[in-house]
């Protein structure tokens, strides 16, 4: 035997013994996900947060690629219709149960062998938007909700010396401060779900009912006419500002030039209030509490798999990753808000300007409605608030007509 052939014989019988305990390195895969980061979160999670997970699977590149947000679910839905999907995605919660319902994504539930491990590291209600017909198809990446923001300057103005506990204060400091001029006490950026869904919430009021099969006997309830019957009561009388009807000043506007005695809004307003109000100082506090408590909305981004991609494992990984404490809270030094409960008890969260009152609301915040059909009933919900508004109809014929029609979609 010639030694060149004795030599490969040996190199192939090398490799076969370091394959069988497991010293060949692992096939090298290349992972794509899509995100909608801003620059200064992109320039972060690029720079820093890619290169750890990557020293730590040296077997694993990440493809990332931002997409702009405006443009980022049409372009899913063409990658779908040409078989070219990514691997994973940072996806809109909303965009989830529509995703799982054209069969397109990996159920976690089933496939991450330790997906009961985050989905019980994770708030509430973060992960109800990632449930659809029987099993969670994405996991809480980042998250947001919406606290009350009250203008010092002008609760002092007014003699009020704090912001509103309940949801009887709310309404009653409403009207005080609507007395100073030019200010109206309250004010709103729209009449859809985000927008009114927590007022509905706290004062004990739903959209459908637990199971979400049906709207009739919940959306138009006593509790939601009494809501509507009393924003328009208040649009009247100049303590909510015409801005829930697109008019007027804009609700970050008129909160920092002081014309918005209290607005409800999330934790990226404090960054623009600083950048833009040199002197103002914002104000936060929980929302007031009515007959359903003190609930807020939730907002942010889910993580998931699709179903064409070929490297589930690593992407399974990638997940894990980025649901650790510490990239969690390397995130949030950019503004990415954590999921994980337990990091509310983090020097970086105790210690933070204002992520605790964030913190703090999220532990009863719920998510919209996680349904396929999601965008058309929010459509529906706010068509119905803003003609009550308008005065076309009264809250009860409003809420009536919508439930019918929001039926007829939860079908």
């Amino acid at each position: 035997m010639g030694q060149k052939r004795f030599s490969l014989m040996i190199a192939l019988v090398v490799l076969v013994i370091l394959a069988q305990i497991g010293v060949v390195s692992a096939q090298k895969v290349t992972l794509t996900y899509w995100h909608g980061y801003n620059p200064v979160e992109t320039r972060h999670f690029e720079e820093t947060i890619i290169p750890l997970f990557e020293a730590k699977h040296p077997n694993v590149t990440v493809e990332a690629v931002a997409v702009p947000y405006d443009q980022f679910y049409q372009k899913i839905i063409v990658s779908i219709a040409g078989g070219m999907v990514p691997d994973l995605i940072r996806a809109d919660l909303a965009w989830v149960p529509q995703l799982a319902n054209l069969g397109v994504l990996v159920p976690l539930s089933k496939e991450m062998v330790d997906f009961e491990v985050y989905k019980n590291k994770v708030f509430p209600g973060t992960l109800e938007p990632n449930f659809w017909a029987g099993e969670y198809y994405g996991l809480p990446l980042d998250t947001n909700t919406r606290v009350l923001f009250w203008n010092k300057e002008l609760f002092s103005a007014a003699d009020l010396s704090g912001p509103p506990a309940t949801f009887g204060e709310f309404l009653q400091y409403a009207e005080i401060l609507a007395e100073l001029e030019g200010v109206w006490g309250y004010a709103e950026g729209g009449t859809g779900g985000w927008n009114v869904l927590p007022l509905m919430w706290s004062n004990g009021g739903q959209l459908t009912d637990d199971e979400i099969t049906r709207a009739t006997g919940y959306l138009n309830s006593p509790s939601n006419v009494e809501l509507l019957e009393l924003l328009v009561e208040m649009l009247e009388r100049g303590s909510l500002g015409p801005s829930i009807l697109g008019d007027g000043f804009s609700t970050a506007d008129g909160y920092a030039q002081g014309r918005y005695g209290m607005i409800i809004d999330g934790p990226w307003m404090v960054s623009i209030f600083a950048d833009q109000y040199d002197d103002f100082e914002a104000q936060m506090a929980l929302l007031p509490s009515g007959d359903g408590g003190s609930v807020s909305v939730v907002g942010g981004q889910d993580i998931v798999v699709f179903e064409g991609s070929k490297n589930k494992e690593a992407a399974f990984d990638f997940i894990r990753f980025m649901l650790q404490d510490e990239i969690q809270l390397s995130m949030a030094e950019v503004g990415q808000m954590p999921v994980i409960q337990h990091l509310e008890e983090s020097s970086y969260i105790q210690e933070h300007p204002f992520y605790g009152i964030f913190f703090e609301q999220m532990k009863t915040a719920r998510a919209r409605t996680p349904h396929p059909e999601w965008p058309e009933i929010d459509r529906v919900l706010g068509n119905a608030v803003t003609r009550v508004l308008m005065k076309e109809l009264t809250a009860q014929e409003a809420l009536d007509e919508a439930a019918q029609e929001i039926d007829v979609l939860l079908q």
